[in-house]
C-alpha cells in the first residue's frame, strides 16, 4: 500500500515521460514561444522601414507643430497650441482650403474620365497599339519638375510653342500680349491640365489592367443575353473593374493632394498664397514660421486620414462583395 502510494505521488511529480512535471510544461511554453517567434526574421525588415520611414517623422512632425523656433531655427522649447492658432487665424487660410479641394477634385475626376476612355481604347485590337501604348509611358517616366517647366517655356508669351500655335490659330492677336501664367485663373487652369496630362499614363495603365483581368465569359453570357454595349459596359464592366478604379482614384487623390512641383514650377519658383494650395501654403509659411509650417503638415495629414477613411467607407472597403 504504501509503495503504491510513493508510485503515484513520482508520477506526478515526474510525469508519464519520466520528466519532472514543472519542466514539462517549462519546454511547452518554450516551443509555443519559438513558433510565435518565427514569423519575426521576416516582418522585422519591414517592420523597421515603416517605423523610420513613416511612424518616426510623424512623431517629429507633431513635435516640431508644438515647438517655438526663431528665424534662424533655433528651438526655443514649447509652444502649446500658439502655431495652430496662428494658421487658423491666418486670413488666406479659406481660400487656399477652397482651391486645394477644387483642385483635388478637378484633376482627380479629369484624370479617371480619360484614362477610363484610353484604357477602355487600348484594350482594343487596332493598328500601332504597341506604340501608343509606349508612347503613353513618356509623360509617366519623365521628371515632373521637368514636364512642368516645359509646358511653362511652352506658354511664354513671347515665342513658346503654344503661344504660337495659338498665334497661328488668330486665338492670340499679338505675341508678348497674353501671360496666361500670370492671371490666377487660366494659370490655375493650365497647372491642373499638367496634372492630369502627368497622372493619366499610371492610371491608364492601373485601369487597363483591370479590364484584362476580366473574364470574356461574362461578356459572351451578356452577348447570349442580349445585353446592350452600353448595358454590359455598366453592369458588366464597371462592377469588376472597381477594384481598379478604387486603387487608382485613392492614389490620384492623396498624390495630387500633396503634389508641390506643378504649381510651385509653372509659377517660375514665386507662388505665393493666392494661387497655392496647402502644400504650396505649407512651403511659403516655412520661411517666416517654422511651428505654424509644421502646424500645416499636420492638418494636411489629418486631412489625408480623412479623406482615405471616407473614401474606403463610401466604397465599402471592407464588404462581403468585395
Amino acid at each position: 500500500m504504501t509503495q503504491t502510494t510513493d508510485a503515484h505521488a513520482l508520477e506526478s511529480v515526474s510525469g508519464p515521460g519520466g520528466k519532472p512535471r514543472g519542466r514539462r510544461r517549462s519546454d511547452g511554453r518554450l516551443r509555443r514561444l519559438a513558433r510565435a517567434l518565427e514569423p519575426v526574421p521576416w516582418v522585422a525588415p519591414a517592420t523597421a522601414l515603416i517605423l523610420f520611414v513613416v511612424i518616426w517623422p510623424v512623431i517629429a512632425m507633431f513635435q516640431t507643430s508644438r515647438q517655438s523656433f526663431d528665424s534662424m531655427g533655433f528651438d526655443h522649447g514649447s509652444a502649446g497650441w500658439t502655431n495652430f492658432t496662428k494658421l487658423f487665424d491666418e486670413p488666406v487660410l479659406d481660400g487656399v482650403l477652397i482651391r486645394t479641394v477644387i483642385w483635388v477634385v478637378a484633376v482627380v475626376t479629369i484624370t479617371m474620365v480619360t484614362s477610363l476612355g484610353v484604357a477602355q481604347l487600348f484594350n482594343k485590337q487596332f493598328p500601332g497599339r504597341k506604340v501608343a501604348r509606349w508612347a503613353l509611358i513618356a509623360p509617366w517616366a519623365a521628371s515632373v519638375v521637368m514636364t512642368a517647366i516645359v509646358f511653362r517655356w511652352m506658354l511664354d508669351p513671347n515665342n513658346g510653342a503654344l503661344t504660337v500655335l495659338a498665334h497661328d490659330l488668330g486665338l492670340v492677336k499679338q505675341f508678348n500680349s497674353t501671360n496666361w501664367l500670370s492671371e490666377q485663373v487660366p494659370a490655375f487652369c493650365w497647372e491642373i491640365f499638367v496634372a492630369v496630362f502627368v497622372s493619366v499614363p499610371f492610371t491608364t495603365y492601373a485601369l487597363l489592367a483591370g479590364l484584362q483581368a476580366v473574364p470574356s465569359e461574362v461578356y459572351e453570357a451578356a452577348k447570349l443575353d442580349g445585353a446592350s454595349v452600353f448595358r454590359t459596359y455598366w453592369s458588366v464592366t464597371l462592377p469588376l473593374l472597381r477594384p481598379a478604379l478604387l486603387v487608382a482614384c485613392l492614389i490620384n487623390v492623396m498624390n495630387v493632394f500633396n503634389s508641390f512641383p506643378i504649381i510651385y514650377e509653372m509659377n517660375g519658383g514665386n507662388a505665393n498664397s493666392s494661387d497655392a494650395t496647402t502644400t504650396i501654403f505649407m512651403y511659403t509659411t516655412q520661411q517666416s514660421s517654422i511651428g505654424e509650417a509644421a502646424a500645416m503638415s499636420v492638418v494636411n495629414f489629418g486631412f489625408i486620414i480623412v479623406i482615405v477613411l471616407l473614401f474606403l467607407r463610401a466604397s465599402k472597403w471592407n464588404s462581403a462583395e468585395d
